[in-house]
């Protein structure tokens, strides 16, 4: 069975092997530290990582050590990166711990005693829109927000990064996804410019000189106080997003087997971000307009990522469209495997949740990986519809050790049920 027809079982809910997952998307992927160590852990040629994601360091999993991890899918990312370049033109950089990694060469950064500074665009004549902390392995976004005069607050100001694909855009995701068919493997794929207040983006790191609201409580606020102006917002960001999804369709037709839709956050370790009302008024809506689209026009499944205790959303995301939820967060309050398999199996896929990246990966033995990641397969693979992966990317420091032990524990599964 081909790593595509393990995924296409795996979201039509049917039992088989389960479908693996590490690198196919930014919240499945794995730290650039952690590539290397795993590279080197299975005897592979020695190489510098590729850095596709630099927000969060993340790195390429070549084909290589796809093979050895045995993924079953292959992810498309958008062209350029959160810091608004592209992913291409490649050149060497030392990172401040030591590891010898490739970036693309519009990673232009500054160092100022332990903290380094990331340009948008590359370009340095701005200031930086990332800040990797002294000891840190990993980019935060930098707070650009300019003072807030009420009555001059519009909404382009919030869709500066919003663009329709161009002939250039369109002939690289068919250029990418033709040659991700070659592979055998299923295909996810992040068209970007469909998030709908996903934090990560709200301060806008692609950006020279953001305007509009920017700082991230001051998000978090207007979405009670000026709801209208979010409104507007999310209304023209989902006209642009619709219009892309209809060019990108019109070249790629149903060569993705899943498409990545949003990575707001709805939930923190205890409880929501949000009221379900809230969630229902504000940003379900416009979720429907896309997912409606997608499930009358194609053989898309639509994928979302919500990080926390979001059980309370479930079966508001399902109401919503989404057919997969990710990362599964089993170590947030009331996200308990066996109740979200239970109460939404049959309707949702869950892509992640595997194993606790807070506590267990990094911190516990192989045999204690091995014993939770076993628990989590038996519960969720039950009925089909699920993909394994880790809670969220997997983070440097990981023992590599902890991390084999888990690629080896869904082989091991599947082995055993062939």
């Amino acid at each position: 069975m081909t790593g595509k027809e393990r995924l296409q079982k795996a979201l039509a809910h049917q039992e088989g092997p389960v479908s693996v997952d590490f690198g196919a998307a930014t919240i499945s992927g794995m730290h650039c530290s952690i590539v290397e160590k795993l590279r080197n852990y299975y005897g592979l040629e020695k190489r510098s990582v590729k850095i596709h994601e630099p927000y969060q360091m993340l790195g390429y999993i070549d084909s290589d050590l796809a093979q050895a991890v045995g993924v079953d899918i292959k992810g498309i990312f958008a062209r350029n990166t959160a810091f608004g370049f592209p992913v291409e033109d490649w050149k060497e950089w030392k990172t401040p711990w030591g590891q010898d990694v490739l970036v693309p060469g519009g990673f232009n950064v500054t160092q100022e005693g332990g903290e380094v500074y990331i340009y948008p665009q590359g370009d340095m004549t701005v200031a930086p829109s990332g800040k990797m902390p002294e000891g840190g392995y990993f980019f935060d976004s930098t707070n650009r927000q300019k003072p807030i005069v009420e009555n001059d607050l519009k909404a382009e100001d919030n869709l500066e990064e919003v663009e329709l694909f161009t002939d250039d855009d369109l002939a690289y995701f068919k250029r990418e996804i033709e040659e991700a068919k070659k592979t055998g493997l299923g295909i996810i794929v992040n068209f970007g410019g469909m998030a709908f207040g996903d934090i990560a983006e709200v301060p806008g790191p692609g950006l020279k000189d953001p305007k509009g609201i920017r700082d991230v409580t001051e998000w978090y606020v207007s979405t009670l106080t000026r709801s209208k102006l979010i409104h507007e917002i999310f209304e023209k960001r989902a006209e642009a997003a619709l219009e892309n999804l209809k060019r990108a369709y019109a070249v790629v037709g149903n060569g993705p087997d899943a498409v990545y839709i949003c990575g707001t956050d709805f939930g923190t370790q205890n409880s929501l971000f949000c009221s379900i009302d809230t969630y229902e008024n504000l940003y379900a809506p416009y979720y429907r307009i896309l997912n409606d689209w997608i499930h009358e026009n194609t053989e898309w499944k639509t994928f979302k990522h919500s990080c926390g205790a979001v059980e309370p959303f479930m079966q508001h995301f399902i109401d919503s469209g989404f057919d997969i939820i990710n990362p599964v967060q089993c170590s947030a309050a009331g996200m308990e495997p066996q109740l979200l398999k239970d109460r939404y199996g049959e309707k949702l896929v869950f892509w992640g949740g595997g194993i606790d990246t807070q506590q267990t990966l990094p911190f516990g033995t192989p045999a204690q990986v091995k014993a939770e990641a076993e628990s989590r397969l038996r519960i969720f693979s039950s009925g089909g519809g699920y993909i394994f992966n880790s809670i969220h990317n997997i983070q440097a420091g990981t023992p590599v050790e902890n991390v084999a032990a888990l690629i080896e524990s869904v082989h091991s599964f599947n082995r055993s049920r062939e």
